[in-house]
């Protein structure tokens, strides 16, 4: 197991656009053991996902993983997922606005995400997948994706109000929050 560092807001490496894998590269040693540690990364963080560019590699390899996570229990379960060069493309007008955090920004606050979007995407395999991902696992991608083009979730919080720190936003917002988007998950169903 191998837990990298993660980088926090300032590092310059977070504002970078990330560069696509060659196909021929995916198999190779280097890009499945950074896949590995983002993995083992962000798990150990207790992170709904991770991209490349948040442990310092600029390329286009995001993971995502929602489980029995206690920082998000909120969250429907996404199965471990490695994205490769991933494209995101909304499928309608329809957001939602959603209470982010983020393993690089100690603060959290409320965004405004696409319900419905396609995912398409190589796995740590190469194998190619097209996907409509729908709800708060539509926003995790989303989330992921920005990184890989350099963009934070506080680039997209409208209302600077919502900003919060972890214990305040438990304090002070989440109970609201959480039944707000509960209601949400149940009509889209993730």
């Amino acid at each position: 197991m191998t837990v990298r560092p993660v980088l926090s807001i300032g590092h310059p490496m977070l504002r970078v656009v990330a560069d696509d894998v060659p196909t021929d590269a995916i198999s190779s040693d280097a890009v499945q053991q950074l896949i590995d540690d983002l993995i083992d990364t962000m798990r150990d963080a207790n992170g709904a996902g991770l991209a490349a560019t948040q442990i310092g590699e600029r390329v286009r390899i995001a993971v995502m993983e929602v489980g029995d996570n206690p920082r998000y229990p909120y969250k429907p379960r996404i199965a471990l997922t490695v994205a490769i060069n991933p494209v995101i493309t909304p499928l309608d007008d329809e957001m939602v606005e959603v209470n982010e955090g983020c393993l690089s920004v100690p603060l959290r606050g409320n965004v405004e995400r696409f319900v419905n979007v396609r995912v398409h995407y190589l796995d740590r395999d190469g194998v190619e997948h097209d996907e409509i991902k729908r709800g708060l696992t539509a926003g995790t991608w989303q989330h992921e994706c920005d990184h890989l083009d350099g963009v934070l979730f506080i680039d997209r919080v409208t209302d600077r109000s919502t900003l919060a720190t972890w214990d305040e936003f438990n304090e002070f917002q989440r109970d609201a929050f959480v039944e707000r988007i509960a209601a949400f998950v149940d009509r889209v169903g993730s």
